[in-house]
């Protein structure tokens, strides 16, 4: 996206462009403006979303999930924002609190405009399927969905913090002073014929010399005109690399042999390398999940029960996950 035509619409940027919104984090660059776009624009579509949850019962019901489903997410974020800034400054991460808001802000982005792009099949459901049970097991699969994307976008922001040495500082300075040492293996030789100059014959009964040269190497060979030209490429190369030069570059993901002869090892991240702020990070992720969901229980009702009367708030008693295998089972 154009710097100069800047989207109105964050989500589009973080769609189209989020290369820069995690570089917008990792310099902390108008950070404050940032998160209340993202904060603005979510508490929007939530509001939106909640309204066609509480349609199913009532005007009244929807107006009151239309401010009880932002103030769900806005919670539970707050609730668990501080672990997740502890996590990271136990384990030597440095991420300031404003960076660590605006990561997950972007997830909640993500997920409540997600969700208010279903609210059209939510709302087709409702009118021509009005089953209390139906309806709220599609909508919980959809805000489900909605924030499994959503947290996709957190730990994608994370890897790339991480990989500004943010996240294992430590590891990443050692890791970039640490001096490489390279052994090359010693290269089976073969015996090719010496290249006779322009004019010159072999002596009588004799053929050339032969003179070892490792295998692989570009042998010069002598034309008419005493012009040296390459070997042809080793037969153990593959065809497709025939006449490109040595360490040409080759598709991502290749295997071995089918890589031009020459082009360096590649060197691929190990997964038992991974900081402990990443690892922490599903943990955290697992954290406001619960959360979240103990925080719905007893914020409820968001659809409203048409077999009972309007109440803003219901007794505390059972848990989400019991009331949904209910569900289930009622179906």
């Amino acid at each position: 996206m154009s710097g100069d035509r800047p989207s109105p619409l964050v989500i589009e940027r973080i769609l189209r462009d989020r290369g820069s919104i995690w570089q917008q984090i990792v310099a902390e660059r108008d950070l404050n403006a940032l998160t209340v776009r993202m904060l603005s624009s979510s508490a929007i579509a939530l509001a939106c979303y909640g309204a066609v949850l509480g349609a199913f019962h009532s005007p009244l019901m929807a107006l009151t999930s239309a401010l009880k489903l932002p103030l769900l997410f806005l919670v539970t974020l707050a609730i668990c924002l501080p672990t997740l800034y502890l996590f990271n400054l136990v384990f030597g991460a440095r991420l300031s609190v404003r960076q660590s808001l605006a990561l997950v802000m972007v997830a909640i982005t993500v997920t409540s405009m997600l969700a208010v792009a279903f609210a059209p099949i939510s709302l087709f459901f409702l009118i021509t399927a009005p089953d209390y049970g139906f309806f709220k097991l599609l909508n919980v699969a959809i805000l489900t969905l909605s924030a499994v994307v959503g947290l996709r976008f957190l730990t994608g922001g994370m890897q790339v913090l991480n990989d500004h040495g943010l996240l294992a500082p430590e590891a990443a300075n050692a890791q970039a002073n640490a001096p490489v040492a390279v052994q090359a293996a010693p290269a089976p030789v073969q015996a090719v014929p010496a290249a006779v100059p322009a004019g010159a014959t072999p002596a009588a009964g004799q053929g050339a010399e032969p003179v070892a040269v490792p295998v692989g190497a570009a042998v010069a060979e002598s034309t008419p005109n005493g012009a040296a030209t390459a070997a042809p490429v080793p037969a153990h190369v593959p065809a497709q690399w025939a006449g490109q030069p040595v360490g040409a570059s080759f598709p991502p993901g290749a295997p071995v042999g089918q890589r031009p002869w020459g082009s360096p090892p590649v060197r691929r991240g190990d997964p038992s390398q991974r900081p402990a702020s990443m690892t922490l990070l599903y943990i955290w992720i697992l954290l406001f999940g619960f959360v979240g969901t103990q925080l719905a229980w007893t914020l409820r009702p968001f659809f409203g029960d048409p077999g009972q009367d309007f109440a803003f708030f219901r007794s505390i008693d059972g848990n989400f996950y019991a009331e949904i295998l209910r569900t289930i089972a009622n179906l």
